[in-house]
């Protein structure tokens, strides 16, 4: 029985704990504009939901982190976001330094391939350098490429 075949039930206690949880690698709110989340989550929307699935876990921004560098042989790369309405508008990223350089969008990371051995030597980045399967990571399908809209 797979997953998704079970029958949606949750033990109240579990609710309640996932429910006061800002995220699991977050208790307390990261913005100061938002709400708490036992007050945002509260409502005829959130009502006889299984809390473990309301919203992803994750926060966004650890998220974003995990994402492996795309390595480049320019030394300039274009993000949009993968384009489209799902995007964002497209920048240039100056990638000529030896350092990590994110998109301010969408903080993908980009690095020039000449200062990969530089990067790999640091103890330790901000972006991991290669995939490490993580499934938040963007497929390898969806990576930066050199047609029109196929940054992501």
């Amino acid at each position: 029985m797979r997953d998704s075949d079970r029958p949606l039930q949750e033990m109240p206690e579990d609710s309640e704990r996932q429910r006061v949880m800002q995220a699991p690698n977050r208790k307390e709110p990261w913005s100061r504009s938002q709400q708490p989340r036992e007050r945002a989550m509260s409502g005829p929307r959130f009502e006889q939901t299984i809390m473990e699935y309301q919203p992803q876990p994750e926060a966004a921004i650890d998220l974003i982190h995990k994402q492996p560098v795309r390595w480049t042989k320019t030394r300039t790369v274009s993000c949009d976001g993968g384009g489209g309405p799902l995007g964002h508008p497209r920048i240039f990223i100056n990638v000529d330094k030896p350092q990590i350089c994110w998109c301010t969008y969408c903080g993908v990371p980009f690095a020039h391939e000449h200062h990969r051995k530089l990067l790999q030597s640091l103890p330790s980045t901000t972006y991991p350098l290669e995939p490490l399967g993580h499934p938040a990571e963007v497929p390898e399908s969806q990576r930066v490429s050199d047609e029109p809209f196929g940054q992501r």
